[in-house]
């Protein structure tokens, strides 16, 4: 959790931001961290980050075209220095409010953060991950050590939360946490306000796959993977939601997210037959599962694989022309089994949570990159 004097040094950047652009992680954690802070301080655009694993240069156009004065990049584990460079040349701040605790290849989190801060002047970073600085080297040597064990921290849609305080967007606050396999202090609260929608659900992945609740957030997902038009429109209307319940209403202003949903869950429900079937034929405690066509549900599926096979590590690889996009799920340390099986592989790029993270490979290198995790798995 972000500290007082974090979150207090965070609204003062939110009060001063008169036409902020929000980038936000393209899915319902990064969406509803979003809509908190635009609902709080009642301005700004938001786009969704696409490009993986890092926000890269070119939505640095963004800035000039909606002529911001503020830039906030919300759940997203590496900034591109293209667009730093790009962002800072306007003399813009730039806030980044993260949760991932990043890799230690270059030095603790804090030492990475400070040095990133030194060399983009206008660059600020919030992130439960950076523990602020104590005066005893005994505090800074338990901050180091816990660091480095990957320590897991509330989603950003939680730090979001948080930061803005208003009761009546806890909901927007639950779907972005729950999607992130995370269930907040406040679900009982939420709960008694809304006990229809979660019913008996006891955990974050129960919620998503057994509830009302979690086909509000399927839905939210699914809708981020639509035409940008359509994207705009569901920002559009997020923005004034009173409830949850005004998205599960289909009227002319939801029509276009249950269309979609209808759409992608077609296809989606097809996909994960597949994999099941998949599951049910391989051997082993990894389940390897690929496919390829027009959308990109690589995330979706991994998680609910990971819901429904629990004791198994989860890889889901999505082809679209020469890159493999793959998610991976599972109990123990995926992020490392992931980081150590791209190595030697060009262009590979990796990370994530220790729990579910990701990778970026050539599809070429598909086969040697199952075969480098078959072997760490062992």
């Amino acid at each position: 959790m972000l500290s007082e004097s974090q979150i207090k040094k965070l609204n003062e950047h939110l009060e001063r931001a008169q036409n902020p652009v929000f980038f936000f992680d393209n899915d319902v954690d990064g969406l509803s961290s979003f809509l908190l802070l635009r609902r709080h301080i009642n301005r700004g655009k938001g786009v969704a980050i696409k490009s993986f694993p890092e926000l890269d240069a070119g939505y640095a156009k963004r800035i000039y075209e909606l002529n911001s004065d503020y830039v906030f990049v919300l759940d997203k584990p590496r900034i591109g220095e293209g667009f730093l460079k790009e962002a800072l040349k306007m003399n813009i701040p730039v806030v980044w409010l993260d949760h991932h605790n990043i890799n230690h290849d270059n030095g603790s989190i804090e030492d990475i953060y400070e040095k990133l801060e030194k060399t983009y002047e206008n660059l600020h970073i919030f992130n439960p991950a950076r523990k602020e600085k104590k005066d005893d080297d005994k505090n800074k040597a338990e901050a180091m050590e816990k660091s480095e064990e990957y320590e897991e921290y509330e989603p950003v849609s939680y730090l979001a939360y948080k930061t803005a305080g208003k009761k009546e967007d806890m909901w927007i606050s639950m779907m972005g946490c729950v999607s992130d396999g995370f269930m907040p202090d406040f679900a009982d609260e939420f709960k008694k306000s809304y006990p229809d929608l979660l019913g008996s659900a006891k955990t974050a992945f129960q919620v998503v796959y057994e509830t009302d609740f979690g086909k509000i957030i399927r839905m939210m997902s699914f809708a981020l993977k639509d035409r940008t038009s359509n994207v705009v429109k569901t920002l559009k209307f997020l923005v004034s939601a009173k409830s949850p319940y005004d998205l599960k209403e289909e009227n002319k202003s939801t029509y276009h997210i249950t269309k979609r949903y209808e759409l992608i869950n077609k296809k989606y429900q097809n996909l994960l037959e597949k994999a099941r079937e998949a599951a049910g034929e391989q051997a082993g405690n990894m389940l390897f599962f690929q496919y390829g066509g027009e959308f990109s549900l690589s995330a979706d599926i991994a998680n609910e694989l990971f819901y429904r096979f629990p004791k198994r590590i989860i890889v889901v690889a999505y082809l679209k022309g020469a890159n493999a996009n793959v998610s991976l799920r599972g109990n123990n340390n995926v992020r490392n089994i992931t980081l150590k099986a791209i190595e030697g592989l060009e262009n590979a790029t990796g990370g994530g949570h220790v729990h579910a993270c990701g990778a970026k490979i050539l599809a070429e290198d598909l086969p040697r990159f199952r075969e480098n995790l078959e072997r760490e798995i062992k």
